[in-house]
């Protein structure tokens, strides 16, 4: 769903596709061929929100703000699921994990890619490529290019959905049983681990 609030009203690209079970309220701006998946809370009620082309905000995540602050995601900053950012600053191309915490005033450098369950107090900056991990959270090494180009792969597929889900997605009953002539198909994806072998 989509709310204004004190009469701001979120802007969002054509391109982009915002799960109807997401909330999106007030002064938010989601840029050009952005996912933002359902369950996510995006709420530009104390501040604003700008989320920059080729984001994505998967299932469950949280996006908020003290009072007079500005989150900002950068270019293809890709947000796994659960995670929460309150008033931080998103480089491009990083990766945040799955239900990692990101707090207020944080700034993350470009390139950088933040562990799963990590959380990052705050007013905490990282340089560009920092690979971060732990709680609190920590730069263990520089990321490697192999890992960026890991990385921008799976987010290359997060900016395929937005036109995907608007020509496939519709709400449905389930069926009873499966059909036998079923065929799904799925995106080819290596894991890291499945990468590095």
């Amino acid at each position: 769903m989509i709310y204004e609030f004190k009469n701001i009203t979120p802007v969002v690209d054509p391109s982009s596709f915002v799960h109807p079970q997401a909330c999106v309220t007030g002064n938010v701006i989601i840029g050009k061929n952005v996912y933002v998946g359902p369950g996510a809370a995006i709420r530009g009620d104390w501040g604003q929100i700008i989320i920059e082309d080729g984001c994505n905000v998967q299932e469950n995540c949280t996006i908020h703000m003290f009072p007079g602050a500005t989150v900002v995601l950068k270019e293809n900053a890709h947000i796994g699921h659960g995670a929460i950012i309150h008033g931080a600053t998103i480089g491009r191309n990083c990766l945040i994990g799955m239900n990692a915490v990101i707090m207020d005033n944080v700034q993350l450098g470009n390139e950088c890619i933040v562990g799963a369950l990590t959380f990052i107090k705050a007013d905490e900056i990282f340089e560009a490529r920092s690979l971060i991990v732990g709680n609190p959270g920590k730069k263990i090494k520089e990321v490697s290019d192999e890992m960026i180009q890991w990385k921008s792969a799976g987010t290359s597929l997060y900016q395929e959905l937005p036109n995907e889900m608007r020509a496939n997605c519709k709400a449905c009953e389930p069926l009873r049983s499966i059909p036998s002539d079923r065929k799904v198909h799925y995106p080819e994806y290596k894991t890291w681990n499945e990468s590095k072998k």
